[in-house]
């Protein structure tokens, strides 16, 4: 696709924000394998030489920084790819901001290829997933309601906020799931929230991409 300008990201070692909102975070992950944590370095430094700069920032997921240099890069004027095959970066999608899925063939997403994806515009796709959680994060969402239900909820009412407001119009069980899990969806919501307000120091130029090393890559 020949970008312009190109950064790649990666989870540091060490605890986040998330931690401090919820203690067992991502608990359930099984630990890394030892042959793969040694060849982690080895990506970042192949990350390096192949002329993709890496941007990290401590306390702060991948996702954080991903979000906050897409959002920053297209404030900027650019037109921003972020390149992953992860539906938490739909909520992302707007003007100058897409999505690109590299599997198979590729695909592209902006905020109509979101809609018809994922079922929610990019603006209510953490509100769904607060309330249908993730397994693979340990986040908890509301149980008993899965992904229809709650695609069905915030297309109905248009947010979290609004469906909480009026959990009396609710379905008795969806009502008693919505009332004795209403902080669990609040929660949820902070945890699948990508940040775009991460400090990180980014200068665009140093991004420009300038193609690989070939000595670094020998």
């Amino acid at each position: 696709h020949h970008p312009a300008y190109l950064a790649a990201s990666f989870d540091l070692a060490g605890p986040t924000f998330r931690d401090k909102i919820v203690t067992d975070y991502k608990a359930t992950r099984a630990a890394m394998p030892d042959d793969l944590q040694e060849q982690i370095n080895w990506v970042h430094e192949a990350c390096e030489a192949m002329g993709v700069p890496i941007l990290t920032a401590a306390g702060y997921e991948a996702d954080d920084v991903i979000g906050t240099v897409a959002l920053r890069a297209a404030q900027e004027g650019f037109e921003v790819a972020i390149v992953s095959i992860d539906k938490d970066f739909f909520q992302l999608v707007r003007d100058g901001v897409r999505v690109y899925d590299p599997r198979e063939d590729g695909a592209w997403f902006d905020e109509p290829g979101v809609i018809a994806k994922f079922g929610v515009k990019p603006g209510q796709v953490v509100d769904v997933l607060a309330l249908v959680g993730d397994t693979s994060d340990n986040v908890a969402g509301v149980p008993g309601i899965g992904k229809k239900g709650a695609l069905d909820l915030i297309n109905q009412f248009g947010s979290l906020d609004a469906l909480l407001a009026r959990v009396d119009e609710l379905k008795p069980k969806q009502r008693e799931a919505l009332t004795s899990h209403r902080e669990d969806a609040i929660q949820s919501r902070q945890l699948v929230t990508i940040r775009t307000d991460v400090p990180v120091d980014v200068n665009f130029e140093s991004l420009r991409y300038r193609g690989a090393s070939r000595e670094r890559c020998y």
